[in-house]
């Protein structure tokens, strides 16, 4: 009876042990949406500044959603929108954006994250325009009819970009404003040839810094705040919208995961973050 007991127990024993040893169950992938393709339409700056790279394929794999990027200006990512040929949308032009969600075109808007527009030139900054404000430094450049090469592309940067020159009391005019009709990387590599200045978001700056000679000569200003949202484009508006795939891509942009990627993206890479995560905030904490 003594032997059948210390049986048992050291098969019970050995059992319990090899318990411990065994492999975590492998997780399940994501269940197949009905309709798996998301068209994100989106500013170039997210393409450029490698955010995207970095958040969509988190999604994918979470989800099991595949998604199209489409990098455009924002005003014609808004354009797409308004149209129909896009499931979401993500951009930095507020007061076009509202005009969007007014039209029917995009619901549910809401804030992502933010960073910042700066204005890089020469390292001789002929225009002088380094400890000026936004306004004065537009006035040395056009006094001094600097070049300054603007994207001229309807995008979220351009649309800034105009809204300064018209606080400054200038209208712009070649021979030195030259607009280059493309995206910010293009743009920026455009300003550095022509030794001129441009407006920039810092995000797409600091990741094409090492390509450039272009400086930093001002920043700091509360004018060149730059806020990105996230919208959904209306499924009551176009049918053939992904409804399903716009909303889990805004949810997962405002997950706590995709906030702590944002906030981190660029610290290891430049020593500063490029982006400020915003989940929870309104344009309203900025003053929008």
């Amino acid at each position: 009876m003594r032997k059948t007991i210390y049986f048992s127990l050291l098969v019970l024993i050995i059992g319990l042990s090899g318990c411990g040893n065994q492999p975590a169950p492998a997780q399940k992938a994501p269940a197949a949406p009905a309709n798996a393709n998301v068209i994100l339409a989106t500013t170039t700056s997210t393409q450029d500044s490698g955010l995207l790279d970095q958040l969509l394929p988190v999604f994918e794999k979470k989800t099991g959603y595949k998604v199209k990027t489409i990098a455009v200006g924002t005003g014609q990512a808004l354009a797409m929108g308004s149209k129909g040929e896009a499931d979401v949308l993500l951009v930095h032009a507020p007061a076009a954006e509202k005009k969007v969600v007014e039209s029917g075109a995009a619901i549910n808007r809401r804030l992502v994250m933010h960073n910042d527009f700066i204005l890089v030139g020469p390292a001789g900054d002929t225009a002088k325009i380094k400890g000026q404000t936004t306004v004065g430094a537009l006035k040395a450049i056009a006094g001094k009819q600097a070049v300054f090469v603007s994207r001229g592309d309807d995008s979220g940067t351009h649309k800034m970009e105009l809204s300064l020159w018209k606080s400054a009391g200038i209208k712009p005019a070649k021979p030195w404003y030259l607009e280059a009709g493309a995206g910010m990387g293009q743009t920026l590599k455009i300003a550095d040839e022509k030794l001129g200045y441009t407006l920039t978001d810092r995000a797409t700056y600091l990741a094409q810094k090492k390509n450039l000679k272009l400086d930093i000569l001002l920043e700091g200003d509360a004018k060149l705040l730059n806020i990105y949202h996230v919208m959904e484009v209306n499924p009551t508006k176009f049918a053939k919208v992904n409804q399903a795939g716009a909303k889990a891509c805004g949810d997962f942009l405002l997950s706590a995961e995709a906030q702590a990627l944002i906030a981190a993206y660029g610290k290891d890479k430049y020593g500063q973050a490029l982006f400020f995560a915003d989940a929870g905030k309104t344009a309203k904490d900025y003053g929008y």
